[in-house]
Order: structure tokens, then C-alpha cells, then sequence
């Protein structure tokens, strides 16, 4: 069986108190661990040791990425392995995250990922207050995300149509013939 994804909510940090790094009576954890020079090996292996038994290693891992913090080992991964993850952030695309925005959980989304709630917002005729509410953003900025991708999608059939007619051999103006240019033609 799977379990659904768990995304942190914003503003959401109750994450913190089942991380396996987080220091108790019973599970003494030295915080330095997690910041260890490039020379620290040992502190290295054994940070990420930890993580890897960590419920919450994800949640760690997206918090790092969310925030651009880019010290210490955060979710299992040191400051340079999660390099080039802050540069490609903002293209992130998971699917998981967009149902669980359409569905109303706050949860931090990326450029990519609040793009696909526009348009999948648009196609499942979400209201524009709904949209606006999802993304928080005011209904005048929700109504224009809308045109903006009623547009990009007739661009795109347009685009398409011409393609077929050019393998088809025949020109656009021919597929529309007088009647495609209204009654002004």
C-alpha cells in the first residue's frame, strides 16, 4: 500500500519535533554534527547515518530547498549535493504537491508548480475566487493567470493546425477557406 504524500504546510514546522536529529533526554544529538568542515568526514557520515533513519527527511530536505538554506547537512544531503537541487527548484513539478493544493492544503509550491494549478484549475473550471484562494493571490490576478492560459492553449491549437496543414500539404488560408475569417471576409 501507499501512503499519500506529506508536503509541510506553510508556516509548518511541527516537522522539526520528529526529526531524528532533534535532541531529547533519551536521544542525545550533538546540533554540531550537522555542520561539519569539509575535512569532517566522520561528522559527515554520521549526520547523514541519522538521516537516514529520520521520519521526517523529506520535510528537512523540501524546508531546505524552500528556504534556500544552504548550510548544513539538511535532509541527508550536504551543502554541495544540495546545490544544484536550489538551482533547479523553481522547475520543480510534483504532481503530488498540485492535487494537494487543488484539494486546499497550504503546502510551499514552485514557479512550475503553481503553473500547473492554473491550468489544471482552468480545465477542471475551478472558479477564479477558488483559484485566487489556492494560490493567494487577489481575483484580479487569478482572472488574468486565466486568460493568459485560455491564450497559451489557443496559441497552441493554432500551432498545431498549421503543423497538420503544412504535412498535409495545404496552407492554412485554404483549411479556413472564406468562411474562417468571419463575415467580414
Amino acid at each position: 500500500m501507499t501512503t499519500p504524500a506529506r508536503h509541510r504546510g506553510l508556516g509548518d514546522h511541527t516537522w522539526q519535533d520528529q526529526a531524528a536529529c532533534n535532541p531529547t533526554e533519551h536521544n542525545p544529538v550533538d546540533p554540531e554534527a550537522f555542520f561539519p568542515g569539509p575535512e569532517d568526514a566522520g561528522k559527515i557520515t554520521t549526520a547523514k547515518a541519522l538521516c537516514a533513519q529520520c521520519p521526517v527527511a523529506r520535510a528537512c530536505l523540501d524546508a531546505a530547498l524552500e528556504t534556500g538554506d544552504t548550510h548544513g547537512i539538511r535532509g541527508g544531503l550536504t551543502e554541495e549535493e544540495r546545490e544544484p537541487l536550489h538551482r533547479k527548484i523553481a522547475d520543480r513539478l510534483d504532481y503530488s504537491r498540485v492535487n494537494a493544493t487543488l484539494s486546499g492544503r497550504d503546502v510551499h509550491l514552485t514557479k512550475a508548480e503553481r503553473r500547473a494549478i492554473v491550468l489544471a484549475g482552468y480545465r477542471q473550471g475551478v472558479p477564479v475566487d477558488r483559484l485566487a484562494w489556492l494560490l493567494k493571490i487577489t481575483d484580479e490576478h487569478a482572472l488574468r493567470l486565466y486568460r493568459e492560459t485560455r491564450r497559451a492553449i489557443r496559441h497552441r491549437e493554432i500551432a498545431e493546425e498549421a503543423a497538420r496543414a503544412a504535412s498535409a500539404g495545404t496552407s492554412t488560408a485554404d483549411q479556413l477557406g472564406r468562411h474562417g475569417f468571419g463575415t467580414a471576409a
